[in-house]
């Protein structure tokens, strides 16, 4: 199989995910496939398919939480679908592309709109999928259309009215079988120095009020309406928590972080004891905003 594999890109066979996703918990898959171009990945989805072959398209690992138990399938890894197109205020930008890299090229040709997407660690593939946002923005203020892959490996543009999305949602989510290939946005003239002023204002704060230093994969819930999850987490007295080697940040309770070689069971354990001792104690169903990957 890994013969057929090396057709379409870059392979590692008995992988270890521990640098593959944001929290570095260590578990395993069979292959890896790093795709070459989206000719490359049509083809690999067309194999997989093909051959009931179980695959898992992946990103840079920075909103999920891995199980502990092997994959026996395919993990792709879409990080070379990483052009960049600038027409006017219209960006066409690529799945793969790191959110800090794209906000950087924007800003050095002087577009406003995503300055609070320069510190979160993800790909444009998955901000679309879980509308990823901060500051009272999100990505879907700026999105025109998403192209992508669709289950009979057609590809095809899809125009925003088509997709449902609301804080940390896209209907992305619900339907696995569409692959994003790329996004198209429309920005705003703007200022780079104003922008570089804000990235560096709000870069900031994050070193100040997040624990930057561990691993982590961001914030662990979405904010309740007219509150934060953090606060309700902090009011609980939950900060410090472990579960084996993860913690909740006495930094800042809305994160989880891999403080001494955490389980992927560890995350999910403490996330868990979260959400219960927070419903429990304010009647609050705090709603997860990572995703618990299961592959079995």
């Amino acid at each position: 199989m890994k013969e057929e594999l090396l057709k379409f890109g870059k392979v590692k066979e008995n992988v270890d995910l521990r640098n593959y996703n944001t929290y570095k918990v260590s578990t395993t898959a069979n292959y890896l496939v790093d795709i070459k171009n989206e000719e490359s990945l049509v083809g690999l989805i067309s194999y997989l398919k093909e051959n009931h072959i179980k695959y898992l398209i992946l990103g840079n690992g920075s909103n999920i939480v891995l199980p502990n138990s092997n994959f026996n399938g395919v993990i792709v890894r879409i990080n070379e679908l990483n052009t960049i197109d600038i027409d006017d205020d219209e960006v066409t930008v690529g799945a793969g592309v790191m959110l800090p890299k794209l906000v950087n090229e924007v800003v050095d040709n002087c577009l406003t709109g995503l300055e609070w997407a320069a510190g979160i660690p993800g790909t444009v593939g998955g901000a679309v999928v879980g509308n990823a946002g901060a500051y009272l923005s999100d990505i879907y203020t700026y999105i025109l259309s998403v192209r992508v892959l669709d289950k009979d490996l057609n590809i095809k543009e899809i125009n925003k009215d088509e997709i449902k999305y609301s804080y940390r949602y896209s209907s992305f989510k619900d339907n696995k079988d569409l692959i994003i290939l790329s996004v198209k946005l429309k920005l705003e003239k703007g200022s780079s120095d104003e922008s570089l002023a804000i990235m560096k204002k709000r870069l900031d704060r994050r070193i100040e009020s997040q624990p930057l230093e561990y691993p982590s994969a961001g914030s662990v819930f979405r904010n309740p309406e007219g509150d934060y999850a953090g606060r309700l987490i902090e009011a609980c007295g939950l900060k410090g928590k472990t579960i084996g080697g993860a913690m909740v940040s006495e930094k800042h309770a809305n994160f989880i972080i891999n403080y001494n070689n955490a389980s992927p069971q560890d995350v999910r354990d403490l996330i868990k004891l979260v959400h219960d001792t927070v419903l429990k104690e304010t009647g609050i169903d705090l709603i997860l905003e990572q995703e618990l990957i299961d592959w079995e």
